[in-house]
């Protein structure tokens, strides 16, 4: 799992059928893995400008219910917020 924060909308009038009726969101993630912004499937309400916990690879597709569909990223929870203590590594 990872975090980010939704960045953006995909609108996608034609797609396949099976991906018919999900919401697509580009989310940007956090840390020191930060990588590239991705598309992530949301299908519990989360928008832009939310900080986001999302899984991807099989995970996604498992969690959606439906194994055959091809998702690589799907967002499983909206973040309200995040405490990290410091502690010092030798």
């Amino acid at each position: 799992m990872e975090m980010g924060t939704v960045i953006g909308n995909v609108w996608a009038t034609r797609k396949e059928d099976n991906l018919t009726g999900l919401k697509f969101l580009v989310v940007e993630p956090h840390g020191l893995s930060a990588a590239k912004s991705f598309v992530a499937v949301d299908r519990i309400g989360a928008g832009v400008g939310d900080q986001v916990l999302v899984t991807r690879g099989s995970s996604a597709s498992n969690m959606s219910g439906d194994i055959r569909l091809p998702i690589d990223a799907l967002i499983i929870g909206i973040i309200d917020s995040v405490d990290v203590e410091k502690k010092e590594v030798k």
